[in-house]
């Protein structure tokens, strides 16, 4: 398929196709949460990998965890000071996560709202969507949607017109934070340096 304006991948998205479009961080694949095993073929990723859960917003993203008021609190806490932006929160999974998001695991997830224009009012107008970076699995996230467009033919890719006063990923993936119960433990740094300070644990 070739690139399309963004009412086509928005439509597209809510139809259970999968799609691409560019994020704060790296350019995102992306699917409706019940289709994620899309995601894995396309990548050839392993089951192992989970997907993260992207919202516009974080309201949106709430209801697909599971927690006590007091860690509720203290992962609002870190949502208000790094949302919209490139953190990854891996937090308990409520009953509503389809467990394909992660197969292996299916106890967890990992949230995100990105800094980004142009994927808030996709995800906005499409509900929380799986996503990833585009690129096959193992190999270096692709930065552009032409080239995301070469490597997964039968992906939606935003058209170049749509984003054009859209500034670019910073080509770095996002910083992985996982909740342990007590506090956080950094899986992956990536675009956001965290500060853990005490009034970030319960």
């Amino acid at each position: 398929m070739t690139q399309v304006p963004l009412t086509n991948l928005i439509a597209g998205a809510r139809a259970g196709f999968l799609v691409s479009f560019p994020t704060d961080t790296v350019p995102a694949l992306a699917v409706v949460p019940e289709k994620a095993a899309l995601i894995f073929a396309a990548k050839q990723r392993s089951q192992d990998k989970p997907l993260i859960l992207m919202a516009a917003r974080a309201e949106d993203l709430w209801l697909y965890v599971k927690g006590s008021e007091n860690e509720y609190k203290v992962w609002q806490q870190l949502a208000d000071k790094y949302w919209p932006g490139g953190l990854t929160l891996v937090l308990p999974a409520s009953q509503r996560l389809p467990k394909v998001m992660n197969p292996i695991d299916p106890t967890t997830i990992g949230i995100r709202v990105p800094n980004s224009t142009i994927a808030q009012t996709i995800l906005a107008q499409t509900g929380p969507l799986a996503t990833t970076s585009a690129n096959f699995s193992g190999q270096p996230p692709l930065q552009t949607m032409a080239k995301i467009e070469n490597q997964f033919p039968q992906v939606l890719t935003l058209s170049m017109t749509e984003y054009q006063g859209e500034i670019p990923g910073m080509g770095i993936p996002s910083t992985v934070a996982k909740w342990t119960g007590i506090n956080w433990q950094i899986l992956r740094q990536g675009a956001i340096e965290l500060d853990l300070s005490s009034d970030n644990q319960v």
